[in-house]
């Protein structure tokens, strides 16, 4: 427990982080690769370089501090960026060398203003936070290792097929190289991949939706091409240019929170956008094959026909439902037929949902503000609206999007 100085201390500098917070977790991974850099073989380039992980630690330690004496205001934070963590390989040994850069970081931002009161108290309040996530980690990894066929860490995975879905998506389907089955995993949950590029001084790490329901003998993953230029674009363009059926791919077990569970009665609305739509193809399989008496609509947009995938999947497995419809929504540029051009909007999507369901939502944050915005417009409660990011955590300012 933390004593009330501390508590006192750790919540007064909430203001100064929320201000100087990105400053200092920008100074806290340069350092910390700069000393450890076999940490690079555990985390996300792409993430690092457009800033997105610097954001998103920058979040949680502000609400740290925030909530200090509240620490279970932050568990559902804590258990999402827990799944990752176990995800890639997070280990207890990891926490001592975070604290140790991120305190320098402190120390280094705030200059004179960090005196070593400030630091103390921040060194054992981390102490009890990094105890929290050590703890819910590992209970996530004993709880993957004792699923059947399940494991602790990678595993050896070889690919057995290579489909295109569209322009932009090509599916890949693993067996693990042992002969073993795969485990069962929530409709939604995600797998971490780790390869090593050739000519790459690090091993690189993605995590990807599963896009099937669970039940099967292998896993499927569906990667949208991102350019090459981008460092977005290094692991996507290796898979697609590269990776051919028979290549062995280490990867983790299935991981997240944004998950379904498809024999409630409840009625549900999945709404995708773009490359979005894997975690939710895998609830509308889910629920079609386990619950085909459960109301689903399905809602999913993308820029043109090109790039659109799994539609012929999705039409069947909607005609699996007793009560099931799917509504497309297009560039106003294309001529193919769907149920809108043009972006979703309160006016367009009011019509065709039921604002009394659980509501999915995955796409790009612009595309989940806009969706999040007009459905609450239309009267959904918040609480009835879950979303997921692919990558690091990052808020969604829901009360500044309705305003818009």
């Amino acid at each position: 427990m933390l004593s009330p100085k501390t508590i006192e201390i750790v919540k007064s500098t909430a203001p100064v982080l929320e201000v100087k917070g990105t400053e200092i977790t920008r100074y806290f991974y340069e350092k910390l690769f700069e000393r450890h850099p076999e940490l690079l073989n555990i985390f996300n380039h792409a993430n690092q370089k457009k800033g997105r992980q610097q954001t998103a630690l920058a979040n949680t330690v502000y609400a740290a501090a925030k909530h200090i004496d509240q620490l279970e205001m932050l568990l559902p934070a804590v258990k999402q960026i827990a799944h990752k963590h176990r995800s890639l390989g997070i280990k207890p040994e990891h926490y001592p060398i975070v604290g140790e850069h991120l305190l320098l970081a402190i120390k280094e931002v705030l200059g004179d203003a960090a005196t070593d009161e400030i630091i103390n108290a921040w060194g054992e309040a981390y102490g009890v936070i990094a105890k929290v996530f050590i703890d819910v980690e590992e209970g996530m990894y004993a709880e993957a290792e004792s699923e059947v066929n399940g494991w602790r860490g990678f595993k050896e995975f070889k690919v057995i097929k290579k489909v295109k879905e569209s322009s932009k998506i090509t599916s890949f389907y693993f067996q693990p190289t042992n002969g073993a089955g795969v485990p069962t995993y929530l409709p939604g949950q995600y797998i971490s991949i780790r390869i090593s590029i050739p000519g790459e001084e690090n091993l690189h790490n993605r995590q990807y939706s599963l896009s099937t329901a669970p039940g099967k003998d292998y896993f499927r993953i569906s990667v949208k091409k991102e350019d090459d230029n981008k460092p977005e674009g290094k692991v996507s363009t290796y898979l697609h240019d590269h990776v051919e059926p028979g290549d062995v791919i280490e990867v983790s077990a299935p991981a997240g929170d944004f998950t379904l569970d498809v024999s409630k009665p409840s009625n549900v609305t999945l709404i995708s956008g773009g490359v979005g739509i894997t975690p939710l193809f895998s609830m509308l399989e889910g629920i079609a094959e386990a619950n085909p008496v459960r109301k689903v609509t399905f809602i999913h947009g993308s820029k043109n026909e090109e790039v659109l995938a799994f539609s012929e999947q999705v039409e069947k497995n909607i005609e699996k439902l007793e009560n099931g419809e799917s509504y497309l929504y297009l560039d106003k540029e294309t001529t193919a037929p769907c149920y809108h051009k043009g972006y979703m909007a309160a006016e367009n999507l009011s019509p065709i949902v039921d604002k009394d369901s659980q509501f999915y939502i995955c796409g790009p944050a612009p595309f989940m503000t806009n969706v999040i915005k007009s459905l609450m417009k239309i009267g959904v409660k918040e609480d009835q609206i879950h979303y997921e990011f692919f990558g690091p955590a990052m808020k969604l300012d829901v009360a500044e999007a309705v305003e818009v």
